[in-house]
């Protein structure tokens, strides 16, 4: 696959070839928000990898496709717990955007979790963790609500790298991202936006399908689980993809789960998808 070529990925995300609709979810942001800001449904991605196939190439993927020159009225706003802004630089680049660029054009919007501006994550307990996720729903807020302004009309995506690290800087307090995670979806519901989360689904392994979990899988229009091979490691396949879209219409108007399975291999500057078998 090229860095411009229509994937396995996009097919089950419900791209079309040209990359300016969305065949399932029906509208015309990226992600499906609803176009022009305003009221509408929104439309959230659960990305679930785990320590020994990561799914951060999938947010890559869709960072990248918003960010597209085709799509000047996009914008993501980026959530991250995981990495330093150089990390995404250096990725991005490879994969062709500049998210440096974006970023001074207002059109990447990066909250840099790591940074000690939030004192209160990580370091002053619950309470103290609750203020600082308060603080830095308000400035989403405001983000949302001015790009979202007639001023300012934009298709705004949220994307949080990543849920699992979230919840480590709140002191393991579930709850809290559980009503963080609410606030969004309840922000991006009015707005019409769109939420991308990545999750590390063997970080609750030992538990009984925990509340977080739960809530994230019951919210998701699109789910995309990333896996090892059921048969071990393989020298030219890194992994496998499961994609179930909730999104899908029929004639009738009635949802209809679609689920994709195919597998991957990550290059340096691009990721091929391929079918089971496909390959000799």
């Amino acid at each position: 696959m090229s860095n411009s070529a229509h994937t396995l990925l996009d097919e089950a995300l419900g791209f079309d070839d040209d990359g300016d609709d969305v065949v399932y979810f029906g509208s015309h942001n990226a992600l499906g928000g609803a176009a022009g800001g305003g009221g509408g449904s929104a439309k959230m991605v659960l990305i679930k990898d785990c320590v020994e196939t990561s799914g951060a190439f999938i947010l890559h993927h869709l960072i990248k496709r918003s960010l597209s020159p085709n799509r000047p009225s996009d914008v993501v706003v980026f959530l991250a717990f995981a990495h330093p802004f150089s990390h995404y630089d250096r990725i991005l680049r490879k994969l062709g955007c500049n998210v440096g660029v974006q970023r001074e054009t207002k059109r990447f919007i990066y909250y840099d979790m790591l940074m000690p501006k939030y004192p209160g994550l990580g370091r002053d307990g619950e309470k103290g963790a609750e203020a600082a996720l308060l603080h830095v729903y308000g400035n989403i807020q405001k983000t949302v609500e001015l790009c979202s302004s007639p001023e300012g009309i934009k298709n705004i995506t949220i994307m949080i790298d990543d849920i699992s690290l979230m919840e480590v800087t709140v002191c393991g307090s579930s709850n809290q991202v559980l009503d963080f995670l609410h606030y969004c979806f309840t922000l991006a519901t009015q707005f019409g936006c769109s939420v991308v989360i990545l999750s590390h689904e063997d970080v609750y392994s030992s538990m009984d399908r925990p509340s977080l979990q739960r809530q994230m899988e019951y919210l998701a229009n699109v789910i995309i689980k990333a896996e090892p091979l059921a048969t071990g490691l393989a020298t030219d396949v890194h992994g496998q993809l499961t994609v179930f879209n909730r999104g899908f219409c029929q004639g009738t108007g009635n949802s209809k789960t679609k689920i994709r399975n195919f597998h991957f291999k990550v290059k340096e500057n691009y990721v091929e998808y391929f079918y089971p078998g496909s390959r000799t």
